[in-house]
């Protein structure tokens, strides 16, 4: 086997988080749908609904994967010729693929990526119905508070 050269290499690692992120969201969806098949007894105590943890476990295995193509994307306009052409389909990939991951945010935690929880006051427009937003794990779910 000959020596690879730097492109080839990179490209190779283009290739490979390309492969990671499609097995995230592979693998995201398995474990979604394994949990939604056999709810824990702990998410049925809490009064959970089965159909809200499985998007937020599909919305996060699909946010991790999209961060992987993203970064697949970079590296491969970086390692090859820059043409114009080549920059701007990558601003345009890079923007679908950010406009996708930080409407899933906000869809899965009800705030925006930059809003802290301490700014969802009163004067915020987080609504009652709005889905938890989750802390660590052991930390209880904290809700978004409702207007007045």
């Amino acid at each position: 086997m000959g020596e690879l050269r730097f492109q080839e290499w990179v490209a190779l690692a283009a290739r490979l988080m390309e492969a990671v992120g499609v097995v995230v969201m592979v693998a995201g969806a398995v474990v979604a749908t394994g949990l939604l098949a056999f709810p824990s007894a702990g998410m049925i105590a809490r009064g959970e609904s089965r159909f809200h943890r499985f998007r937020v476990h599909l919305g996060r295995g699909i946010l991790l994967g999209l961060e992987f193509l993203v970064a697949a994307d970079i590296i491969r306009t970086v390692s090859e010729l820059p043409t114009l052409e080549r920059v701007v389909v990558l601003a345009v990939i890079v923007l679908i693929r950010t406009f996708l991951s930080v409407t899933l945010q906000v869809e899965l935690e009800g705030r925006w990526p930059w809003q802290s929880l301490r700014g969802l006051g009163a004067g915020s427009r987080a609504h009652a119905s709005a889905p938890p937003v989750l802390g660590r794990p052991g930390e209880p779910e904290a809700h978004p508070p409702a207007e007045h």
